[in-house]
């Protein structure tokens, strides 16, 4: 199976997710952004083809030019140039109003239908491990529009039920979203892993393989999957990140090598 930590092609696994997250994120369009690897993303995205991406931060910062790397959602930098400096009410007002198209996300957990556990793995009072919990996450999964969710691949992440859900996605499945009293049209539209990028079918709301990230084959996301995961009829093989990718990622965006 492919390394873990390295491959052929000179980048590394975060190196990696961090390109294809990128990828992802049209111009002209808003972005919730989150701690970690989609700050990177967003910051690559500004720099290679999304210039009038709105990264919007938890905290208030809204439309932020990351020409320095933010610790965290809160930190000076995520309003740096900004659009609008608010506060927590305000960003999540405006997601609650339709404003934000992409929300991205993290969790330990993941199922066949997008719901995210970041709160505990096993019973939510006697767990085997409480986890940091929601954050904004919530928010951001029931009120953007379309989310991006961004984790290693395994069997132990991807299950069948996750042991709570932190984050809703499709839930049950077709129209539970909606019976729940979420916004209709909103939901999960994109799983990016050090394997793959997964997509949503229309009808059945279920996670399905798209592409696979270069050198790995269908059978290894499959096997690496603790749920069945649907197969799109055409499965793509994604990109490499590129040289001006990984030039602007190691030399600007991540350049005191705080992620990678």
């Amino acid at each position: 199976m492919q390394s873990q930590n390295a491959n052929p092609g000179g980048y590394n696994p975060a190196e990696l997710l961090i390109c294809t997250a990128a990828r992802l994120m049209p111009d002209n369009t808003t972005a919730f952004i989150g701690t970690g690897i989609p700050m990177l993303a967003a910051s690559l995205a500004q720099k290679m083809h999304a210039p009038n991406l709105v990264a919007v931060f938890e905290f208030g910062g809204m439309g932020a030019i990351l020409d320095k790397l933010p610790m965290a959602v809160g930190e000076e930098n995520t309003f740096h140039r900004a659009l609008a400096a608010a506060g927590i009410l305000d960003t999540i007002e405006a997601a609650q109003r339709g404003f934000i198209e992409y929300g991205f996300l993290g969790g330990a957990q993941i199922d066949p239908y997008g719901n995210l556990n970041s709160t505990v793995i096993g019973a939510h009072d006697h767990p085997k491990v409480r986890l940091p919990g929601s954050g904004g996450a919530n928010d951001v999964g029931s009120h953007c529009w379309q989310t991006i969710a961004i984790m290693r691949q395994d069997k132990q992440r991807f299950v069948e039920k996750v042991d709570f859900i932190t984050t809703p996605g499709y839930l049950s499945g077709p129209g539970a979203r909606e019976a729940a009293g979420l916004p209709p049209g909103t939901g999960p539209y994109r799983v990016v892993t050090n394997l793959a990028v997964m997509g949503y079918h229309p009808q059945s709301k279920r996670m399905m393989l798209l592409a696979t990230q270069p050198g790995v084959s269908i059978e290894q996301v499959l096997e690496n999957t603790g749920f069945e995961l649907l197969v799109a009829d055409t499965v793509e093989e994604n990109p490499p990140p590129t040289d001006e990718e990984l030039r602007l990622l190691r030399e600007e965006v991540d350049k005191d090598k705080l992620y990678i």
